[in-house]
């Protein structure tokens, strides 16, 4: 695929809750189909079979992910290059996989050989600036701001996307796309106007649990203010 096809567009994560009343692969596919006549421009799945069962129904590029919970390591996205394989395989055009710099089963780089080996494009999902650099310059043509706010070290009290790490890599000269705590279409596009190449939302377009608990939060602190 030409990734050029992502500039400034849109790719939804179809990623129901886990265990949750959506989460089945019929279900995620209507959710692609959804977004997709929407007007997004790709999509990021979990789950081999899920990304199987939408590659059929859509032609927009995939973005394919695992995600496994490991007893001795706290990386969780596509850890091993098996899960890349099959990723590719089932019809993903772009693989992404944890590239921090934590304890992990499988090297970042030996992760990357995979993805190429398989005619994949590479995104590294990232928590620092740091994460980022090495990412790109081992030779990932993406680097995304998934898992800042997400690790031990990038804990933050701030429930807003890093659009400073996202202006950091954008002044590298790296594609960068901008994903985690995206909630609004405002949200979107200053990620945009920080530098994103492409933004990636999530939990507010599919995930209707984390919708309405947002709004519900929301009127219940504005009942206990009245």
């Amino acid at each position: 695929m030409d990734i050029e096809v992502l500039k400034h567009a849109l790719i939804v994560s179809c990623q129901p809750v886990t265990h949750g009343p959506m989460d089945r692969t019929e279900t995620i596919v209507a959710m692609a189909l959804a977004a997709v006549a929407g007007g997004a421009a790709a999509l990021r799945i979990e789950g081999v079979e899920n990304v199987r069962a939408v590659a059929a129904a859509v032609s927009v590029p995939i973005v394919g992910i695992v995600k496994r919970d490991l007893d001795n390591s706290p990386v969780r996205i596509t850890p091993f290059e098996d899960d890349v394989r099959a990723l590719a395989q089932a019809g993903a055009h772009i693989i992404a996989v944890d590239a921090t710099a934590r304890e992990r089963p499988v090297t970042v780089a030996a992760l990357l050989r995979a993805i190429h080996a398989a005619g994949c494009i590479a995104m590294a999902d990232c928590a620092t600036e740091a994460d980022g650099v090495a990412a790109h310059e081992m030779g990932f043509e993406i680097v995304a701001s998934t898992l800042s706010g997400y690790t031990e070290q990038t804990q933050t009290a701030s429930d807003e996307p890093d659009y400073a790490l996202i202006s950091a890599w954008k002044q590298r000269g790296y594609r960068v796309i901008a994903e985690g705590r995206l909630k609004t279409a405002q949200d979107a596009a200053r990620a945009l106007r920080a530098g994103a190449f492409a933004v990636t939302v999530g939990s507010a377009i599919t995930r209707v649990e984390h919708i309405t608990q947002w709004f519900v939060e929301a009127m219940s602190a504005t009942e206990e203010a009245s």
